[in-house]
């Protein structure tokens, strides 16, 4: 095998994975939540309804082009859905995660877990 000294259930031989479990948790390891903010976004949105802007930008300590551009990039992948709302006349922009976006974090998570379990 390829593994010395090592606790990964079954290891492998050249070219031969012996683990499945492993080979599948890589391919579902979600590139969009690579980045930690768009994580941080999803995660947050998984235990709530809805966020406004300006709660990410204070919990994320963001500056809006770069909270925007990460919210932008979740919801041109269907991850979370906005709202645009008045509130005093202001425009107030209100995120919530999609079904689709709830599913691919967790999956996301799961594969995480899997990867990590033995260490």
């Amino acid at each position: 095998g390829y593994c010395r000294g090592t606790k990964l259930a079954g290891c492998w031989t050249m070219g031969t994975p012996v683990n499945n479990d492993l080979r599948k948790s890589l391919n579902d390891i979600d590139k969009l939540f690579e980045h930690r903010v768009r994580l941080a976004i999803c995660s947050l949105l998984a235990q709530t309804d809805s966020i406004n802007f300006a709660r990410f930008k204070t919990t994320l300590e963001q500056t809006d082009g770069s909270l925007g551009a990460q919210l932008r990039e979740l919801e041109d992948a269907g991850y979370i859905e906005v709202e645009k709302t008045f509130d005093a006349r202001k425009p107030v922009s209100w995120y919530s995660l999609t079904a689709a976006g709830r599913s691919a974090l967790l999956t996301h998570l799961q594969a995480i877990s899997t990867l990590t379990a033995g260490v």
